[in-house]
């Protein structure tokens, strides 16, 4: 019987049991009949990163075309572009995209060196009908850099709130770990200087806990410094990296390693899900095919 059934099981035979107080029985009930949640598979995405080597030259002898057709017939409603269009313009992209089922919703794309880069940029996103926009990566051992990062952040963000494109920060782990000065860390300049009403945060999962561990704030509880780290940020979390992680530090393919990742989702809904994975444990389709079918059979 399940876990489900034994509750109720229960709660029928205690309430005919005076024995228990009248207020006793409607929190019983309250609880026996609570549904899990599910992750809804309209909101899970595929980082292109994690299928790059598929995607052809530079990064692999794979065919753009014939990965993207592949991942659209796992299931996937979406994916988080990186790495450029292969050949085609972002109008010609979108054709591609909309004829074999998918959704370009998000991308990774660095902070733009002038005002002229910036405009392609955010026309690009809202020609293939991006959501978010992401700056995927940033290091420096220099307090000022990041400072000017989340300056550029902020303008950024001014301008895709114009094209309607939410824009944002993901995460390594060194945000975490590097000192700038007196414990300071690039986490919290960050979160400190971006403006919380324009710029969101793309909370790479494996990363946080990853973060938490070297640091030594996590070591103890990763999972709860993760659900620490979007409690406390002023910024909102809206878009996930789900990427699991072995016990020796490597990544892993989901459900495969050992973060609880049901823990965190009760703690925190997000507006997308965006399976990843930089080091495939067999192959890179074999890694979104296992991410699509961990995250659409999780309960929690």
């Amino acid at each position: 019987m399940s876990r489900r059934g034994l509750l109720l099981g229960a709660l029928g035979a205690t309430a005919a049991m005076a024995t228990f107080s009248a207020g006793a029985a409607p929190a019983m009930a309250d609880v026996a009949k609570k549904p899990w949640k599910r992750v809804p598979p309209g909101k899970i995405s595929l980082q292109l990163w994690t299928v790059r080597e598929g995607l052809g030259a530079p990064w692999g002898p794979g065919d753009y075309d014939t990965t993207l057709r592949a991942i659209a017939d796992l299931g996937y409603p979406r994916v988080e572009q990186a790495l450029g269009y292969f050949g085609r313009t972002a109008a010609e992209l979108r054709s591609f995209y909309d004829e074999i089922g998918i959704r370009a919703t998000s991308s990774h794309d660095g902070t733009s060196p002038d005002a002229a880069a910036l405009e392609q940029k955010l026309e690009n996103a809202a020609t293939l009908g991006q959501r978010y926009l992401n700056v995927p990566y940033f290091a420096s051992g220099a307090l000022a850099d990041w400072q000017q990062l989340a300056d550029t952040m902020n303008a950024e963000a001014q301008a895709a709130a114009s094209y309607g494109i939410a824009y944002g920060y993901h995460n390594h782990a060194h945000e975490f770990t590097t000192d700038l000065g007196g414990g300071l860390t690039p986490w919290q300049v960050l979160t400190e200087r971006l403006d919380p009403a324009l710029v969101h945060l793309e909370a790479d999962l494996y990363w946080v806990v990853t973060g938490g561990i070297q640091s030594g704030d996590g070591a103890a509880d990763p999972e709860q410094f993760a659900i620490d780290v979007i409690d406390q940020a002023p910024q909102r979390v809206r878009q996930f990296h789900v990427k699991d992680r072995h016990t020796g530090g490597d990544m892993a393919d989901l459900g495969t390693g050992t973060i609880d990742f049901a823990r965190i989702f009760r703690a925190h809904a997000v507006e997308e899900y965006i399976v990843e994975n930089d080091t495939p444990d067999v192959t890179p389709l074999q890694t979104a095919d296992v991410g699509y079918d961990y995250l659409r059979d999780l309960r929690f």
